[in-house]
């Protein structure tokens, strides 16, 4: 077993190498970029979470501070991947536009090539085959996922700092300085606040100092005892935070018991995916039994015990496999199963980091192939070796290609994924939810009802449907649903919220009050429980109360329009002009077309005597919501009626007073009134004539003859006597 040293060890060819590996996989994943697939949990960390959508210090505070309780993601801690995500959206990122989020994803994967390049090369002194298993890692399809989902930012992130920490401290065990073994604390510290699967790194090194540092003595194990102090401290704060905001089990949900066939199966699932990447997908559900009677069960305990035994007679040639394979297995450890905290048995971004492992062994193989520089045949085997794997990598990158169209949309994404797995109930909730946003309602239907039937005990398609009936005003079917969701789980705050809704179209507010305040005790940061509660107290008439409650809604998501809006109605009532046009405004920032910010503000300006403005935001708020003939009634009083010709127009007043009129079917005497006036303006006098007396005709029929009398003033401007007047009460019997 002897020490590889390889000849031409000049860090320029690694550096121009590294400069075409970056290039090629540039180009293989640059696909990535215009994908607008959004997969599981992006909601939570990105479209839906109130933090990341108000890029501010104070919510990297959040995301620093909250370490045991993360407020706006369930499960572990990890602040950097949060305000990495934040940075993005300051950049522009939105949920219709990820462009900004895959630029730095890519950038990110092309760093943690180059340091995978660096790495091999600092090990071996090969830039040759440093160059080419990197250019094999950066390819690989089992890398799309982690550029393409954004919520794999935690990957791509803790992949780089640990890169970076673990060649610090292989530069520390070259060097012995100091200096860089404080580099690879901090990286390490920097890794496990992005994504703590990073926690195994120390024992990681061990193995390097086994192969092919060859240094594993006393001094080295007392050299990782501050980073297994860190990582211990790390791994509780993981099992903490996971424990109380979601949920953490031994073995999953099939027990301890199960551990050694879930072993088995991931320790060859993972190396048959990496050797043979077909059919990748984001969802690998359990083998269903999870037992010797699955062919895919028993095929890992076989394989796993050809395996392990093949390995460790490998020790009589070389330490190469056995620690390679160590390493991976290792570093893969936090996700292989034995702390149940998802719903797959595996996972292509699981890989991603632990992969270091399996390219170590090749890279050390291919300095052996190739030899010295001057040993015969050396030339024929390095041109060889490179056509290898230069096929390899090209089969490899038409298969990354290929996988990065699945992600070019949500719901081609999820389609994907179901025709993988059919019976994986999240996949298909993913996709109703999708169907459902695009207004694919019967779709969306009969997948949610799926669901249900194939896991009656899963709370969340309940919810889901409910909501969607209740869009279409089925409240007695939506009722029965959220009671069936939190009759699965009792503390499930949207489920309240939304029986809230339920019940408050229904009149009970009492009852609707107390969902929603069952809501906030489930999720005190709960946004849009606060606002729904401060809605219900502001019809109630306790402005106080209500405003509270707005206030709370916008601390808990500064970006919530309608809280925004629903303070400055607040405001405008305590008399507070100024603050509430402030609201209106804030709203509008938020969500430009948020209708009735538009209208409130419009009629404050109004009441100023700022026309110009709050014709504009009249017309903003038409605009939004083209059926909304109070506004195209007000709008056409104002270009019927103003003394300044500046907004006088007759022509677009009559059209906004037909307009009007249409949607409420010529049947509100006002309205019709208003087409008068704007009939007059625009000089039809017999139309006014004609259209008013219609108005006074259809307000005594209504018996509303305050509004009969209005119109018949405010027409006689124009048209003079001749309207018919209200009968007199006869003293005849």
């Amino acid at each position: 077993m002897t020490q590889v040293r390889a000849a031409g060890s000049s860090p320029a060819p690694l550096a121009a190498g590294a400069v075409v590996v970056v290039v090629l996989v540039t180009a293989v994943h640059w696909p990535a970029l215009s994908a607008s697939a959004l997969s599981f949990d992006d909601s939570e960390y990105f479209t839906e979470n109130p933090l990341v959508r108000s890029p501010s210090w104070h919510s990297a505070g959040r995301f620093l501070g909250e370490v045991f309780r993360p407020s706006t993601v369930h499960g572990y801690y990890q602040p950097l991947t949060m305000i990495s995500l934040m940075l993005d959206y300051a950049m522009g990122a939105r949920p219709d536009n990820l462009r900004p989020l895959h630029r730095t994803s890519l950038l990110l994967h092309l760093l943690n090539t180059v340091l995978c390049i660096v790495l091999v090369y600092l090990l071996f002194k090969s830039p040759w085959s440093a160059v080419l298993v990197g250019l094999l890692f950066g390819v690989h399809p089992m890398t799309v996922e982690t550029i393409a989902w954004v919520g794999e930012r935690k990957t791509l992130l803790a992949a780089f700092f640990a890169s970076l920490s673990l060649i610090a401290y292989v530069r520390y065990a070259r060097s012995r300085r100091w200096s860089t073994y404080g580099a690879c604390l901090l990286a390490f510290v920097l890794a496990l606040m992005c994504k703590p699967t990073s926690t195994p790194l120390p024992v990681c090194m061990l193995l390097l100092d086994f192969w092919p540092l060859r240094r594993l003595n006393k001094r080295a194990f007392l050299e990782k005892v501050p980073l297994f102090v860190i990582a211990g401290i790390s791994a509780y704060i993981t099992y903490r935070s996971q424990a109380l905001t979601a949920e953490t089990r031994l073995g999953t949900v099939f027990g301890p018991g199960r551990i050694p066939y879930i072993l088995c199966h991931n320790i060859i699932f993972y190396l048959r995916q990496i050797a043979c990447p077909i059919n990748l997908s984001s969802h690998y559900p359990f083998p269903s039994p999870l037992d010797l009677s699955n062919a895919k069960v028993l095929a890992g305990v076989i394989g796993t015990l050809v395996l392990i035994p093949a390995l460790i007679l490998s020790l009589r040639w070389t330490r190469a496999l056995l620690t390679g394979w160590l390493y991976f297995f290792i570093a893969l450890f936090p996700a292989i199963g034995v702390v149940g905290f998802s719903n797959v048995i595996a996972a292509d971004k699981f890989a991603y980091l632990p992969s270091a492992g399996l390219i170590l062994p090749i890279a050390y193989f291919l300095v052996r192939l190739r030899g010295p520089a001057r040993r015969p045949g050396a030339a024929i085997r390095t041109t060889a070796a490179t056509v290898v794997v230069a096929i390899l990598a090209a089969t490899a990158a038409a298969g990354a290609r290929s996988y990065l169209h699945r992600w070019q949309s949500t719901e081609r994404l999820f389609r994907y994924m179901l025709a993988q797995s059919p019976q994986a109930p999240a996949v298909r909730l993913l996709l109703a939810r999708e169907l459902a946003r695009q207004g694919r309602t019967d779709e969306a239907i009969t997948h949610y009802r799926k669901v249900i039937e194939i896991v009656p005990a899963y709370e969340a398609p309940y919810n889901d449907l409910g909501v969607l009936l209740f869009q279409q005003g089925d409240t007695e079917a939506a009722l029965e649903l959220y009671s069936t969701a939190l009759q699965l789980e009792p503390e499930y705050a949207e489920a309240h919220n939304n029986l809230g809704n339920a019940l408050l179209r229904q009149g009970h507010t009492e009852k609707a009050a107390a969902c929603y305040a069952r809501a906030l005790e489930i999720k005190p940061d709960y946004a849009d429980a606060h606002y729904n509660l401060a809605n219900l107290l502001a019809a109630q008439h306790n402005p106080e109360r209500a405003m509270f409650h707005y206030k709370q809604a916008i601390g808990a998501d500064r970006n919530h329009a309608s809280a925004h809006s629903g303070l400055g109605n607040m405001l405008w009532l305590a008399g507070d002009h100024p603050a509430a046009i402030s609201q209106y405004r804030k709203a509008l920032e938020i969500n430009p077309d948020h209708a009735f910010s538009h209208r409130n503000l419009a009629e404050l300006l109004h009441r100023q005597g700022r026309i110009a403005a709050a014709v504009g935001h009249y017309r903003e708020a038409l605009r939004c919501k083209p059926d909304w003939w109070e506004v195209a009634d007000v709008l056409a009083f104002i270009h019927a009626t103003h003394e300044d010709g500046r907004f006088r127009d007759p022509t677009e007043a009559v059209r906004l007073a037909e307009q009007a009129c249409r949607i409420t079917g010529r049947a509100n005497p006002a309205v019709l009134g208003t087409l008068a006036l704007a009939y007059a303006a625009a000089g039809r006098l017999d139309r006014a004539r004609s259209t008013a007396q219609e108005a006074i005709d259809r307000a005594r029929s209504a018996g509303q003859p305050q509004v009969a009398d209005d119109v018949r003033a405010r027409v006689q401007r124009y048209l003079g006597p001749g309207l018919s007047q209200p009968a007199r009460r006869s003293d005849n019997p």
